[in-house]
């Protein structure tokens, strides 16, 4: 793999601020509406299913090489087609593909992108019992080939309701992995999110609707000295705009930003300019609105109605009054019903009761 991409290089050098913009956000969010024609609190996922023992076991056997890559890409389509019809049997209204072909949500670009290199056994604790092996980033990176546009695009032909194309953000991607120290963190996280603003533009030449750009380490990379904060911010919500802003008004950009005091990094949220940001919010019982409200944010918001961190199924009548602290801080047409965070932790009956319980209190408080 190449060290250095003089053509990336070129082609950031080249950008302008329009490169980092979208249009007005009332006009887009016309737009969206338009062609998605989604109800009042349309209710979502975040991201990923969860991850069997059967996946596991499979992603396993194809590294190993006693599964081919025939076998391989028909199990996790089995995985893809399963999920997809229980989000339909339960009546969510923006779908997702589940992310069965995914080891961790950093690691998986990390091997598809040139200027990352993956360990075999680099093996870091993340919480509990949980460990990732994060890459390590040597080079300029540049894109091969798309990465997700097959998985998204196969759920996408299963169904006639929008499901999300999924990516992490440029911020997590360095978050979570070892980066070249001979740089600006600011030109590694363009690099990456150059790759990502081609996947975007790639997604949405496959017909995907709605895009959502996690960045869960926003708050978490935010230098302690004061003096250093506002010029990470401004380069974090630089390269999530670059990522996120070669596509049409029409497309709608989501991103996901879990457990911190997001009061402190509030203003770089709303800067991000997302078209839905989806957040915790069920532990705080709501207050995040009341910090989104004091800088004005006006776009969509998905605060978490069910902690999935939590082991139980919240009862439909904690959802319903989470939910009704929403739309009593937020207007409803602005209000996206989802939980706090990915579901690959969880096992299947507990997705499904708690997903259940999730859309009715949508129809229920939608209803009043």
């Amino acid at each position: 793999a190449a060290w250095r991409h003089d053509d990336v290089r070129a082609r950031l050098a080249a950008l302008g601020p329009a490169d980092r913009r979208r249009g007005d956000h009332a006009d887009r969010a016309a737009r969206q509406q338009e062609r998605l024609g989604l109800p009042e609190l349309p209710t979502t996922t975040i991201g990923s299913f969860p991850q069997t023992v059967e996946l596991r076991r499979a992603r396993a056997a194809h590294r190993a090489g006693t599964l081919d890559e025939a076998g391989y890409t028909r199990r996790m389509r089995a995985e893809v087609e399963h999920v997809i019809r229980l989000q339909e049997r339960l009546g969510l209204d923006v779908l997702v593909h589940g992310e069965p072909e995914r080891n961790d949500m950093v690691q998986y670009f990390g091997e598809q992108l040139d200027g990352f290199a993956a360990t075999e056994h680099g093996w870091v604790q993340s919480y509990g019992s949980r460990c990732v092996r994060p890459p390590i980033i040597y080079g300029d990176v540049a894109r091969k080939a798309p990465m997700t546009v097959a998985w998204s695009t196969y759920a996408q032909s299963l169904t006639s309701r929008p499901v999300k194309g999924m990516l992490t953000g440029p911020v997590t991607i360095l978050a979570w992995s070892f980066v070249r120290a001979d740089q600006p963190l600011a030109d590694t996280a363009d690099q990456v999110a150059l790759a990502l603003r081609d996947e975007c533009h790639d997604l949405e030449a496959a017909g995907i609707r709605v895009i959502q750009v996690d960045e869960p380490a926003l708050r978490e990379t935010l230098p302690l000295r004061g003096a250093d904060q506002r010029t990470y911010l401004d380069w974090a919500v630089a390269a999530f705009r670059l990522a996120t802003s070669g596509v049409a008004d029409d497309t709608q950009i989501h991103t996901h930003l879990c457990y911190s005091e997001f009061g402190e990094v509030i203003t770089a949220i709303d800067a991000l300019d997302a078209d839905v940001t989806s957040i915790e919010a069920s532990r705080s019982k709501m207050e995040v609105l009341d910090d989104l409200a004091a800088v004005g944010y006006r776009r969509g918001v998905g605060p978490g109605v069910w902690d999935i961190h939590s082991p139980r199924v919240p009862s439909h009548a904690e959802v319903v009054e989470a939910l009704r602290r929403a739309v009593a801080a937020v207007p409803a047409r602005r209000v996206w019903v989802n939980p706090d965070c990915g579901l690959k932790t969880r096992g299947y009956p507990e997705v499904e009761a708690s997903l259940r319980h999730l859309v009715a209190a949508a129809a229920e408080v939608r209803g009043n």
